[in-house]
């Protein structure tokens, strides 16, 4: 059974490719990046609300696997599961290519929140994402 408990569907657009033809390899934060807020969102929560109440949760440490390349138009599937660790949130995210299911992209990024400028607990993160934990 999988441990993914979300997933989000896009394509790769030709500006985020280097010369070589593949995808830039920072384009991978954008993407799980992205993932991460819309995850988010279905949780109930807005990233740009809990920043206006004074909650930011923020990276704190990233651990990258490149396992084959995303191309120009390349259609891929962006999952996460995620655990907690104490204070951390840490968010397994993996990147496959849709046409073939190979993964390109291994994430596990690890999250901590601010409270006002210190570093927190969040009463709201941690209720959003207790059916996933």
């Amino acid at each position: 059974m999988s441990k993914y408990v979300f997933e989000a569907r896009m394509e790769v657009r030709d500006y985020e490719c280097d010369i070589e033809g593949i995808v830039n390899n920072a384009n991978y934060l954008h993407y799980t990046e992205h993932t991460r807020h819309l995850f988010l969102k279905e949780c109930g929560l807005s990233f740009a609300q809990m920043h206006e109440k004074g909650v930011d949760a923020v990276v704190a440490r990233m651990q990258l696997e490149y396992k084959a390349p995303l191309r120009c138009d390349d259609e891929f599937i962006s999952r996460l599961w995620l655990e907690k660790d104490g204070i951390k949130y840490i968010f397994h995210q993996d990147i496959f290519r849709a046409s073939d299911e190979t993964m390109c992209f291994r994430g596990k990024i690890m999250l901590v929140c601010l409270v006002n400028g210190r570093l927190a607990e969040s009463e709201d993160y941690d209720r959003a994402f207790a059916p996933y934990l």
